[in-house]
């Protein structure tokens, strides 16, 4: 059985952008046509009909410039050319290595055993709904959460340069959503603030998470800080780099994320007390002098990129005020002393957000906050404008005064 779809006069030869229909089995159609003098085939699914408006649609795409030719490349084979390629998003650009490695993990560990020898131009939704169904019943939602935005980016990426037609991410039965307040972390109040600084006394953590509270800053800007980044005079902060950890190039300094991340942040006289000392502390392993020494530590020198803080040095090993600190050993760390301090849960990156929502319940600008965060003030206002238990009953006492003796 064979069916002609002709264009133009009815008294004219066939051309070239004529197609053919052939019946290949029970609702299955094979499809033939030319886009610009070349020759395609394409099977279907579906009822007569339904060929019948795939054809007339594959042909007014090839009139418009927007075909896409049929190819037998795997959703696998995709995801590494997309990997290969910096994973890039709407803005057409390539994701750092570190976000790179974070991505190919998701998609090689939880979509490519599942759907990776799918021919990427037939997967279906319903697919992916049931790779999300059997994923939820292992995986954490945020980690679910995360798997879809890569995996629909990398698709995003195959309909914008025309491996497929669509995006079957648009046609998903359920979206894996995160649970309300569980998207940006913890806030504390000022006082289980102080609390939680005062608990890290005595830890080698306790400057870097007093610098996390009282700056803003990222966990990975405040290990790429040099001692040359302090002005004392100025009582500023300069963030001018961050550590860069991945398994292709281990630990290396970078820069910021985005050029607002480059900065100079003012800083409280407490921190820069803390600060000196934690200095002095360096200038006496430098000179050899033990603590408590009386001795003149003008005329010691560190080494002109020499760090805040470096990695602490491990048995039998001299001290290194360069070699630097790995990220997550900062954060394992943090994360068994805080619940013994009563913070169960509280994650370090909680203390960048704490700082930054109780600027903003202080009155600050939101663009000076926006400014010293390192962040669009959009941004701020979607990721860090949490309310605190004080911060919402000063709202309520603010309406009371506002409404006092108009319902009466």
């Amino acid at each position: 059985m064979q069916e002609h779809i002709h264009r133009g006069s009815a008294r004219s030869k066939r051309g070239h952008g004529d197609g053919g229909i052939d019946a290949r089995g029970e609702n299955t159609w094979r499809l033939r046509y030319r886009i610009n003098g070349r020759r395609y085939t394409k099977t279907v699914q579906g009822t007569k009909a339904q060929a019948q408006r795939a054809l007339r649609n594959l042909l007014h795409a090839g009139d418009t410039g927007n075909h896409v030719t049929p190819d037998k490349m795997t959703v696998g084979r995709w995801i590494e050319h997309w990997i290969s390629i910096g994973c890039p998003g709407k803005r057409r650009k390539a994701v750092g290595v570190r976000a790179r490695e974070r991505y190919a993990q998701l998609l090689r560990c939880h979509v490519v055993p599942a759907l990776g020898a799918r021919p990427l131009q037939q997967l279906q939704s319903t697919e992916i709904d049931d790779l999300y169904t059997r994923l939820a019943e292992t995986m954490a939602e945020s980690t679910l959460r995360y798997v879809h935005i890569v995996f629909g980016s990398c698709l995003a990426t195959a309909v914008r340069t025309r491996k497929i037609t669509r995006n079957p991410m648009s046609e998903l039965a359920k979206v894996p959503a995160v649970k309300r307040g569980q998207q940006h972390g913890t806030v504390l109040e000022a006082g289980q603030l102080r609390s939680l600084i005062q608990g890290f006394c005595g830890s080698t953590l306790f400057p870097i998470v007093a610098v996390a509270a009282f700056t803003g800053a990222r966990r990975n800007e405040i290990l790429a800080l040099q001692w040359n980044d302090l002005d004392v005079t100025a009582k500023t902060l300069r963030i001018e780099r961050a550590v860069d950890d991945t398994k292709a190039h281990g630990l290396r300094l970078k820069g910021p994320k985005t050029e607002r991340g480059r900065r100079t942040i003012t800083i409280d006289d407490d921190l820069i007390t803390l600060l000196l000392a934690e200095r002095e502390r360096h200038l006496r392993i430098m000179a050899g002098v033990p603590d408590g020494a009386a001795v003149d530590l003008s005329l010691v020198k560190l080494p002109a990129e020499a760090l805040m803080f470096p990695r602490p040095p491990g048995s039998g090993k001299s001290f290194s005020f360069t070699e630097l600190r790995v990220p997550r050993h900062v954060t394992k760390q943090f994360e068994r002393i805080a619940p013994g301090l009563g913070f169960a849960g509280l994650r370090f990156h909680d203390l960048r957000g704490t700082h930054a929502t109780l600027l903003l319940n202080a009155g600050v600008p939101a663009h000076v906050v926006a400014e010293r965060c390192g962040h669009d003030t959009a941004v701020l206002w979607s990721n860090y404008a949490k309310m605190t238990k004080s911060a919402n009953t000063s709202a309520a006492d603010v309406i009371g005064t506002l409404t006092k003796g108009a319902l009466a």
